[in-house]
């Protein structure tokens, strides 16, 4: 993600926002429970599918994909979303909870321990882990997406826990600190969508020379969303991914595929046409030929529905776009000879 003028555009942005955070209840409201990487408690409620993280940023699933099949895409491009990044973690109080007993044990050495305590409760810069601004603010601390720890950037978030006023936005040399462009790039990581298994037809097996077609279940191939929202910053991110074509690989070299370029483009909601008695000799508007048998065994066909995804939230005029995202899967197709008799 670009650094350059980050923030310069986080202080615009958290500027704005200060009317909407006016009532120091929205703050008192929220416990987090503390740093590190994303703790997820997921809780069904009244269907929606919402489930909080130690990072205070709370995921809406229920217009997500569903089904054990469903799976995340993977970006067209080499983008990945934020590493790591920085959000509201901690009242006074629970700071002070949360690092009194790792000095009291000595366990990260007593230098350390001294500097801590200079920071924190000494006044160097804080003064009793700011409990006089009780309610008026948070300790921010640096979270790693669920399942993103070992991968690059990971531990670039080495700020300790900082105080952010209520209204107010984060340090200027924060740049990773929560905003609604990077609530979207989480929630890209969050979006799952349906299965890519192609029905084929006319046959069972499918026979050397003869138009196969292929389709996809037009109810499932709908678009999908997640809603990613920080309540106590009241800022959120809705990412949506549209189904837009289908590529057939027909796992060989030895196959014609319908349209010649293997992408069937998605029209009206379609993917593939549905195959009907009496349209075995007839091109498919999607599918492949098979111009070899399989032999013993079979062709593994891969089907990749490419997803156009873009994102709105916060402070956002319109939709912004994110890379498009891709999700296959391989499915063995077995080809015969067409038997033919003598007489």
């Amino acid at each position: 993600m670009p650094t350059v003028g980050r923030a310069t555009a986080l202080t615009a942005l958290f500027a704005g926002l200060a009317v909407a955070l006016s009532s120091p209840q929205a703050w008192a409201d929220i416990d987090p429970s503390g740093g590190g990487s994303e703790t997820q408690v997921d809780a069904d409620s009244d269907g929606q599918n919402l489930s909080a993280t130690a990072g205070r940023i709370v995921y809406d699933r229920s217009k997500n994909g569903k089904g054990g099949k469903a799976g995340p895409v993977t970006p067209a491009t080499n983008w990945t979303p934020p590493p790591c990044y920085y959000a509201p973690a901690l009242s006074p109080a629970q700071l002070q909870k949360k690092l009194e007993p790792i000095w009291a044990a000595e366990s990260t050495g007593s230098e350390w321990d001294l500097s801590q305590r200079n920071r924190y409760v000494d006044g160097q810069p804080y003064k009793d882990f700011n409990k006089e601004k009780t309610g008026k603010g948070y300790w921010w601390d640096s979270f790693i997406p669920e399942g993103g720890i070992g991968a690059p950037g990971a531990l670039d978030c080495t700020k300790p826990y900082f105080w952010v006023d209520e209204g107010d936005p984060p340090p200027a040399d924060t740049p990773e600190a929560v905003t609604p462009e990077i609530l979207a790039q989480l929630a890209y990581a969050e979006i799952r969508v349906p299965d890519t298994e192609v029905t084929l037809a006319p046959a069972e097996t499918t026979k050397v020379n003869l138009p196969t077609w292929a389709w996809l279940d037009k109810a499932e191939f709908k678009p999908v969303s997640v809603t990613a929202s920080v309540p106590v910053l009241g800022i959120q991110a809705t990412v949506t991914a549209e189904p837009t074509s289908l590529k057939i690989d027909p796992g060989t070299k030895d196959a014609q595929t319908y349209p010649a370029s293997g992408v069937c483009p998605i029209d009206g909601g379609k993917i593939g046409e549905p195959y009907t008695k009496g349209k075995s000799k007839q091109d498919p508007p999607c599918g492949v030929k098979y111009l070899r048998s399989s032999g013993d065994g079979s062709y593994p066909l891969k089907a990749t529905v490419t997803w156009k995804i873009h994102w709105t939230g916060t402070g956002v005029t319109g939709e912004k776009a994110l890379p498009d995202g891709e999700f296959g899967a391989d499915q063995d197709v077995v080809v015969e000879e067409i038997q033919s008799i003598n007489r």
